[in-house]
């Protein structure tokens, strides 16, 4: 999961570029870059790191420029490596810098032709770099000196027409604006906006409209699946349907954790989602467990705060914050590695005693991927003296990988994936476990007469996804790429290559 925005403005836009990555650091932590372009010339800075420990005074000097894209990043293979860093570049034709949030499902595919066909080079293992190449191609294939919004949307269509997965892009192309573009099934969010200023309308696409609203922008609308915008240097806006057969799928995993609720995807506020969410939950807790003695509903934070405090409204039960978080440490579901993982866990949360002694306390999170966490947490209940511990997801059990750019890890690995509740509820050491029922939760997101969503990506839960490409030996591929023992292995030669460039 990546963050993305680019922004065409009447004055200097690094600045903005830079408060919008800052808004959007919680869809990645691993590498952080902007890109800006002035008078024909492109200024970059990109790294690993937090967004606020990549930019410097000096180098926020040097990203001159009235229009840039951005990125923050982390690593859907787990591998964390500043040559992968966003925003990544090719030279031909015009110039073409491209950020990206989400997953191709054909990478492989895509760079063998790449190769043997458009004569291209792949110099990383991101897929960013495929879809970059993949849309200089198409444009370059139109042999034009010079190009106008129907030669880009042209392009933007040849790599829908290629490209598979889920993806949410914006690339500057030089000497002619900024494009953002969304795959025909509209998985990843993105949203553009607008703002007015004595010098004329500015232009701002982000991968959540709470970017928009910081920097001032008024949320137009998101981007329709297979749509792209593109903001020529002047100013002006222009849009155009690029998928032949569209069809409106979003993750519904961004509503249960990865976006904040202060944004609006696809017509839908995600907090509203996330109190519709509890309401589910205690609905299902009075039809199977209406004589339950649960004392206090603790969250467990932050993204399940919302949802627990509609569900102990509901139950008309007590809310309490119980766990105080250290806020600088990161969100440990996004970190590479398992081990760092297990190690942040009880660096992150703290328990206050006086909540948990001697009460049967129902703890409320989002969902439960690997249990590891969960497991974790139920103890840290326990030792603060907690006489129950029951615990409730706000999100139905996950059992699949995502593909469309989540680092789920493997199935193996995922605690509920070939398990009861019941074994689930034993792994991670509660008395009780109660799961979202994934009717409730699609019917808690969309809300009627809402948002035109036709059906959620909620591949998940139920293993059904919606490109319809994914097949057994993909997933076993997948498999092998996301297993904890590649993981550490890839992180081993990373680190390696850190320690022999930094040698003396």
């Amino acid at each position: 999961m990546c963050g993305i925005v680019g922004i065409v403005g009447k004055g200097p836009v690094n600045q903005a570029l830079y408060d919008a990555l800052l808004v959007l650091q919680h869809r990645g932590q691993d590498a952080a870059g902007i890109v800006t372009c002035e008078d024909g010339k492109l200024h970059l800075r990109k790294d690993n790191g937090l967004a606020r420990d990549v930019f410097h005074t000096r180098h926020m000097l040097t990203l001159k420029g009235n229009m840039g894209i951005a990125h923050v990043r982390y690593p859907t293979a787990g591998h964390s490596s500043s040559a992968e860093a966003q925003p990544f570049y090719v030279n031909s034709p015009y110039g073409i810098t491209l950020a990206h949030n989400g997953n191709l499902t054909n990478a492989e595919e895509l760079k063998r032709d790449l190769f043997r066909e458009d004569l291209r080079h792949i110099n990383t293992e991101s897929d960013s770099e495929i879809l970059l190449n993949v849309f200089a191609h198409e444009l370059s294939a139109q042999h034009k000196l010079r190009i106008g919004p129907q030669d880009i949307f042209k392009a933007v269509a040849g790599v829908h027409r290629r490209c598979r997965g889920g993806y949410a892009a914006v690339a500057m192309i030089t000497g002619y604006g900024v494009v953002g573009f969304r795959d025909p099934f509209g998985i990843r969010p993105v949203v553009f906006g607008k703002r007015s200023t004595e010098l004329g309308e500015e232009y701002m696409i982000a991968s959540e409209s709470v970017a928009l609203d910081t920097l001032g922008f008024s949320r137009v609308r998101d981007l329709e699946p297979g749509e792209a915008v593109f903001i020529d240097m002047q100013g002006h806006l222009h849009s155009f349907q690029c998928a032949a057969n569209p069809v409106h799928s979003p993750c519904i995993f961004e509503y249960v954790y990865f976006a904040r609720p202060d944004s609006v995807i696809d017509d839908i506020f995600v907090h509203k989602a996330r109190q519709r969410m509890g309401d589910k939950l205690a609905e299902k807790i009075q039809r199977v467990w209406p004589d339950h003695d649960i004392d206090v509903v603790i969250p467990i934070p932050d993204t399940s705060r919302t949802a627990a405090l509609q569900l102990a409204n509901a139950l008309n039960l007590r809310f309490t914050e119980g766990f105080i978080k250290n806020r600088y440490i990161g969100r440990t579901f996004i970190m590479p590695g398992q081990q760092a993982r297990k190690k942040s866990v009880r660096r992150k949360l703290n328990a206050i005693h006086l909540e948990f002694k001697g009460k049967n306390v129902l703890l409320v999170d989002d969902s439960i991927v690997r249990g590891t966490t969960s497991q974790q947490i139920v103890q840290m209940a326990r030792d603060a003296g907690a006489r129950k511990v029951y615990f409730a997801s706000a999100a139905p059990p996950v059992r699949y990988p995502n593909v469309y750019g989540i680092d789920m890890p493997a199935a193996k690995e995922l605690v509920a994936h070939g398990r009861s509740e019941e074994e689930v509820q034993a792994i991670i050491g509660a008395d009780r476990l109660i799961y979202q029922d994934l009717e409730d939760l699609i019917e808690a997101v969309k809300k009627k007469g809402k948002s035109d969503v036709e059906r959620f990506d909620t591949s998940v839960f139920d293993g059904h996804y919606v490109t319809g490409d994914i097949s057994p030996r993909y997933l076993h591929q997948l498999e092998l790429l996301r297993n904890d023992n590649a993981k550490q292995k890839r992180e081993e030669e990373n680190n390696a290559v850190i320690d022999l460039h930094n040698a003396p």
